[in-house]
Parts: structure tokens; sequence; C-alpha cells
């Protein structure tokens, strides 16, 4: 009987041993799970490869991490990203930005469509309360605002296969914080046009805290400062233990840039030359012009904090998450307003799309990861669980 359990025991330290020798010295699986963040005006693919515990944000050809939130048709061809933006000047009218802006939103009347449709040069169109966008290239059709975000996911999709050297198939994908269920299904709608079988719907404002490392700091209130190229979301997150909620958030709004009218130009005659116009602009005459601007980002900052009945002083940690956020005088506003200076240790265009490559990892299964988030959707308040 001894004899038996000594062999047992001398069996399960052998597999014990083969699986952590294979885990340091065999070549770690592909990530089978991928990340991605599909943003107003760009978006981005990543992974969290096994083993090491990195988190890779995947480039496109020539190495970029973020494609433009573009795609223009043509005679022959669907065009996404750099591919479609590049057609954006030549070929405006069938050239679609935006887009997850109207996706699976509701419009009452027409006219309040006619309100957002007025500053785009291609035509946006209700159809019985939705948003259809209409493509003249051969012939007239019309599509949605998912097709458009399938056509960016697809291709964000095959630049992870050709990355990783394996079919895709599994995605986590991002969504605003504010987006209703609707939103969100028709999100995950656009997925499965690209191919994808989606297992998680995860919150930017909890990706972004998860890229930051938050659900492990001693922190307790934790603003979310997210301004892209599109939408400002300001997001006010606590956390009790090893639970972070998200108690109040603001509505997105607008965040335009003013050059909109050069993607609006239908571009010179065949036969004439265009006109180049250059004009030096300081640091100091570009803070000048955009001061009040800048300002209207505290509107949402008070709006949260008020709501979420907490003074200024007691946010732990501001985190800034979104392109936009690179502009010193952005910081400078955000430092002033709560004294002190904001986190800014994770590349802010690449913070989201880190956090849901991280929760994409675990889905795949995917070691060396021990935290995990839940969200709990709630009428008034949206949980999430860290474990």
């Amino acid at each position: 009987m001894a004899g038996e359990m000594s062999i047992l025991g001398s069996t399960i330290l052998a597999l014990f041993l083969a699986g952590y020798l294979g885990q340091q010295y065999l070549p770690p699986p592909k990530p089978t799970v991928i990340g991605l963040d599909l943003g107003t005006t760009f978006c981005s693919v990543g992974v969290f490869h096994p083993g090491v515990g990195d988190v890779e944000v995947i480039g496109d050809a020539e190495g970029r991490k973020s494609i433009p939130s573009v795609v223009s048709f043509t005679l022959t061809e669907v065009h996404a990203g750099y591919a479609g933006q590049e057609l954006a000047d030549s070929n405006p009218y069938n050239t679609i930005y935006d887009a997850k802006r109207f996706i699976g939103k509701i419009f009452d009347k027409p006219e309040d469509l006619e309100r957002e449709s007025a500053r785009y040069p291609f035509k946006v169109v209700y159809n019985n309360g939705s948003v259809e966008f209409l493509v003249s290239t051969n012939r007239t059709f019309a599509v949605s605002p998912e097709f458009i975000g399938s056509r960016l996911l697809l291709t964000m999709r095959r630049m992870a296969e050709k990355q990783l050297g394996v079919p895709v198939r599994k995605a986590v994908i991002s969504v605003p914080a504010e987006f209703d269920e609707r939103q969100r299904n028709y999100t995950v709608r656009a997925a499965n046009l690209a191919g994808l079988d989606i297992l998680r719907v995860i919150n930017e404002p909890t990706a972004a805290a998860m890229a930051y490392g938050l659900h492990k700091a001693d922190v307790s209130n934790v603003l979310v400062v997210d301004l892209g190229g599109g939408t400002l979301d300001v997001s006010l997150l606590n956390k009790q233990g090893d639970v972070l909620h998200q108690g109040h958030g603001s509505p997105a709004s607008s965040w335009r840039c003013p050059c909109t009218w050069r993607r609006a130009a239908p571009g010179p005659p065949p036969e004439a030359k265009p006109v180049l116009f250059q004009e030096p602009v300081t640091r100091e005459l570009f803070e000048d012009l955009n001061a009040d601007l800048f300002q209207k980002i505290l509107v949402p900052v008070r709006t949260v904090l008020a709501e979420g009945r907490l003074e200024r002083e007691e946010v732990d940690e501001v985190v800034l998450v979104g392109g936009s956020t690179r502009i010193p005088r952005i910081r400078r506003i955000i430092a002033e307003f709560f004294g002190k200076e904001p986190n800014t240790s994770v590349d802010p265009d690449l913070a989201v799309v880190t956090g849901v490559a991280i929760q994409a990892g675990i889905m795949g299964g995917a070691w060396p990861l021990q935290v995990s988030a839940l969200e709990i959707p709630n009428r008034h308040l949206q949980k999430r669980t860290f474990h």
C-alpha cells in the first residue's frame, strides 16, 4: 500500500513538474480571442499573449496601431481604414465616417436626424426611426451603421489573423458606458457580420481602468476622462474592496474638429490645380483659438462629481483616455482643477484596446491572468466586479 502511494505521489509530482517546465520552456499557445475597440474616429485590435503576459496592440502593414473609422465605396470595392480615408477628398459622398454615433440609435422624428446629418457630406437618411447612409456608385443603395462597423471589424480581424498566423473567430468588444441594450446588440451584430463571435461586451471605462491596473490598485474613487476625436465621456468609478462600480457618467457630448470642411470639400474640378493654404499656428495661438472649447471639458466633470456627491479632493485617480488628451493645455486644465497630475502612464490612444485585450485573454483562458471583469447592468448602476 505504501509503495502504491509512493508511486502515485511520484506520478503527481512528475505531472506537476512537466506542466511547470512546459509553461517555462515550450512555446506558449497562440491567443484565441482578440480585443476590439471600435472607436468613433479610430479603431484598434489587441491580444493578450499567454505565458509572457503581455498585451500586443496589432498594427497594420505599415505598423500603425490604429486605423481610421472610415469606409469608402467605389465601383468595385469597399475600402476600410486608411484605404477609405485616402478616398475621403476624391470620393466624399460615398465615404462614411462617424458611423458609431448612429449604430443602434433611435430617432423619434426625421427632424431630429436632420440636425445631426447636416454636418456630413454623405447622405444620412431616416428609415423608420433608424439611420441609413445612401451610397451612389453605379447604383444607389443604403447601408446601415452596423454594416460600416462590420467592414472596420473585418479589417481588424484580418490584421490579427495575419499577425497571429491563425484564424480568428472570437472576440471581446468595448462600447461606451452610456450605450443602451439596443446599441450594444447592434454593435454585436456588426461583429457577427464580420464573422466574429462576441464573448463579452465590456464598457470603455472598465477597459481603461483595467489597462491602468486600477482594479488592483489601492484607490477608492477613479475619474475616467475619455476625449477622442469625436466624443467626450466622463465616468466616475468607485472601488469598494475588489468591486469597482460606475456610479455616474456623463452623456457623450460633441467634440468636433473645426476642420470638418476639408472632408466635405468635393475637390477641385478635373482640370483645375488645387490651391494649397499654409499658415503656421503656434501653440499659444492654438490654445487661444480653442480656449472656450477646452474649458467645456470641465462641464461634464463637474456634473459627474455633483451627481456622485463627491468633492474634487475625494477623487483618488484621474485617468486620461483618447488621443485629444495628449493636448498639453487639456492636461493642465484637468491638473489645475483636481490639484494633481492625471495618470498618463498608458498610451491614451490605446488604453481601451489594452484593457479589452486583457479581458479577451481572460475569456480565452490565457495565463498568467488572475483578474477578470464582470459587469452586471443595473437600471441605475453598473457594477463591475474584479475577481
